[in-house]
């Protein structure tokens, strides 16, 4: 398995060149050159696998056993993954009217982010150890991917982790979750501004060759593919566990990874007569006899990582229809439905500020405008992985700040990717409307997928599943303002006791360049100071 860049200008790298990488040299993402196919038989041997050993069949395709010796990486993501909260660290909430949310927020952040986020730590971690060798892990965050990767990371001995986040713009707990981390490799900063103004800085920080061979600075934000290739299990375990094809042990079959049986569906679900998917829905009519039966994937969209590594499911042979789902930042939305991806002024601030990311860009500082790096993947995937359309639309828009896509023959990306946009308001009557019936709360994020389910015409016979992102105890202010209550759990109560350390990045009127400076500062501080064998905070725990 190599990789290449989606802009062109990189290829044949190896999975630890990828996993050790921010952005490619060239300012793509890297993404496999060819795909692995998962053929029906190989899917239907795969039904009754827990979570876990998907995760495993997974990231067996994409890194070779030259790498990482398959006994060895089975360990490695049973330990990523045995910290979790629920038996088989994600489980599924079977609600009325064929509504089935798929719990990704079992891990110490509440979000689905520690899942991928944990994996790949552990994957560095394996090679930090067998080299001898330290890294320093940049991550700008909208909310959650901080907080994951900080609680993943800390006190590992090979790693140091800067991260920044938007000041004011994200809840209580995101932040606390950051800033309650006292360990000596622990380094978070606190930035005026937004998670697109963040990513500017951080851009031009990935694009310094030598910053980053000296010091080992690499990123674990969604341009890492490793946390890519992690999310395309959780549409697997969909799949499998939702579509009719069935996922229940076989009598005799072995136990994955230590997994135990499956939990009572999530928080304050209380199951109905009929609740649930169509038992054993199949895969509707006129379909070929043997035929895979589909299944529809909602998914709450920002940054575009989760609904990348569903089109790269889909590319293996998954047979899932996707839905995005945005807030007000709506450009994906805008994006499919008119070919409208055009740079938008702001970022509006949410009820689910995790997926506040309105432009997915970040910044070329050669023609000092933006370029829709994030989205690279999804019209990488989307395009048959054609660079030369990608590289086209970056020209384009690197120097337009707008682009019609339709225009660019790119109308295919509407053929297989349906997308809603939903406003504050309507978050807050779907929260209410699940609880009424359900009595199962939503977090903000989720309730923009779940939009879809009451207010979207179904196929019959087509199962659903609504990926739930994070926990509703992230984000009590809107619990609240959607008229309801929710005991957070003692995890989260106790965040309000512990100390915080974290530095903030002012706005200035070259605010950018001085967040860069003030960032590259610290990350060779932080390298001088390993070298040395010192502390950076000599008064921390």
């Amino acid at each position: 398995m190599r990789y290449c860049s989606t802009r062109g200008g990189v290829r044949d790298r190896d999975f630890r060149e990828v996993l050790f990488s921010g952005f490619a040299p060239d300012g793509g993402m890297f993404v496999p050159q060819t795909l692995p196919t998962v053929s029906p038989e190989t899917l239907r041997s795969w039904k009754g696998l827990r979570y876990r050993r998907l995760v495993l069949e997974v990231a067996a395709l994409f890194i070779p056993e030259e790498l990482i010796p398959r006994d060895e990486l089975e360990g490695l993501v049973a330990e990523a993954l045995s910290g979790f909260l629920v038996p088989d660290s994600v489980r599924i909430a079977r609600l009325k009217d064929g509504l089935s949310v798929l719990e990704l927020f079992h891990g110490e952040t509440l979000a689905f982010k520690d899942l991928a986020m944990s994996c790949t730590v552990h994957f560095l971690n394996y090679f930090l150890r067998k080299d001898g060798s330290r890294a320093v892990v940049l991550v700008g965050t909208s909310g959650d991917t901080g907080g994951s990767a900080v609680r993943s990371a800390r006190s590992l001995p090979g790693l140091d982790v800067l991260v920044v986040f938007p000041r004011g713009r994200i809840t209580a707990v995101q932040e606390k979750h950051m800033t309650s981390c006292l360990e000596d490799n622990v380094h978070v900063f606190a930035a005026d501004g937004s998670s697109d103004d963040i990513d500017r800085p951080l851009r031009r920080l990935f694009s310094d060759q030598n910053l980053v061979r000296t010091h080992g600075v690499m990123s674990l934000n969604s341009v890492n593919w490793s946390r890519v290739m992690i999310q395309v299990a959780h549409f697997f375990y969909a799949y499998l566990e939702l579509s009719g094809l069935g996922a229940e042990p076989e009598p005799g079959a072995e136990p994955e990874l230590g997994a135990e049986p499956e939990a009572e569906p999530g928080p304050g679900a209380e199951p109905e007569p009929g609740a649930g998917p169509e038992p054993g829905a199949g895969p509707g009519p006129g379909a070929e006899p043997g035929a895979l039966p589909e299944l529809e994937v909602v998914v709450p969209t920002g940054g575009a990582g989760n609904i990348t590594a569903a089109f790269i499911a889909v590319r293996m042979g998954l047979p899932l229809k996707l839905v995005a789902m945005v807030n007000a930042n709506d450009i994906v939305h805008r994006t499919v439905t008119s070919g409208d991806f055009s740079m938008a002024p702001s970022v509006t601030q949410t009820l689910a500020p995790a997926i506040d990311i309105q432009v997915n860009s970040d910044w070329n500082q050669n023609q000092n405008q933006p370029e829709p790096t994030r989205t690279n993947r999804v019209f990488m995937v989307g395009s048959g992985f054609n660079d030369k359309i990608i590289h086209f639309i970056l020209g384009k828009f690197g120097v337009e700040a707008i682009l019609v896509l339709v225009l660019c023959g790119f109308s295919q990306l509407a053929q297989v990717l349906v997308t809603g946009a939903v406003s504050d308001p309507e978050i807050l009557e779907t929260m209410r409307r699940c609880w009424e019936q359900n009595r199962y709360l939503l977090c903000p994020h989720t309730a923009v997928a779940v939009w879809h389910h009451y207010h979207r015409t179904h196929k019959a016979g087509r199962n659903r599943c609504y990926v739930a992102t994070a926990s509703p105890a992230k984000f009590q202010a809107a619990v609240e303002k959607a008229g309801l209550t929710f005991d957070p759990p003692e995890a989260v109560l106790a965040l309000d006791q512990l100390p915080t350390r974290y530095q903030n990045l002012e706005r200035s009127a070259d605010w950018c360049k001085d967040w860069e400076e003030r960032l590259r500062d610290w990350i060779q501080f932080v390298s001088r100071t390993r070298k040395e064998g010192g502390v950076c905070y000599p008064q921390s725990p």
